[in-house]
């Protein structure tokens, strides 16, 4: 006997990506276009915005290398949102978020990262590159 129902598919996955120049003005310009492009996919973007905010800031700030770029990837796949930041110094890898002094005038990016986002972490590769990324349900938001 044939089964001739079709299967169930799911939706396919959303992405998104962009080279950015490893400047403030690349950073701020990440965090716009990010939420621009949750807009048209009709997601929520609160979260998403403060992390990529972050990510992007330390890709410019702690992953630059002069002449180099960063690239900014968003993926959803059911209600996950994967926020991709690569740079091109995979030598440094983002310190573990603990807390700051309450005078420090940085240091608690990752800390936010880790309460906004259901797991976050680094991937190496390619040579010399290392992406900094981080996951959030877009159907709590």
């Amino acid at each position: 006997m044939n089964d001739t129902s079709t299967p169930e598919l799911a939706p396919p996955a959303r992405r998104f990506s962009v080279q950015l120049s490893a400047t403030r003005r690349g950073a701020q310009r990440a965090r716009v276009l990010a939420v621009s492009q949750l807009a048209d996919w009709r997601l929520p973007s609160g979260a998403a915005a403060h992390i990529v905010a972050e990510l992007a800031a330390n890709a410019a700030l702690h992953g630059r290398v002069p002449g180099r770029d960063f690239r900014l990837a968003l993926s959803v796949t059911g209600t996950l949102l994967r926020v991709e930041v690569t740079d091109p110094r995979g030598e440094r890898l983002p310190a573990v978020p603990r807390p700051t002094d309450g005078d420090a005038e940085s240091g608690r990016g990752l800390l936010l990262v880790t309460a906004l986002a259901v797991r976050w972490g680094v991937t190496s590769g390619p040579y010399p590159s290392k992406t900094v990324w981080a996951e959030v349900d877009v159907s709590t938001e």
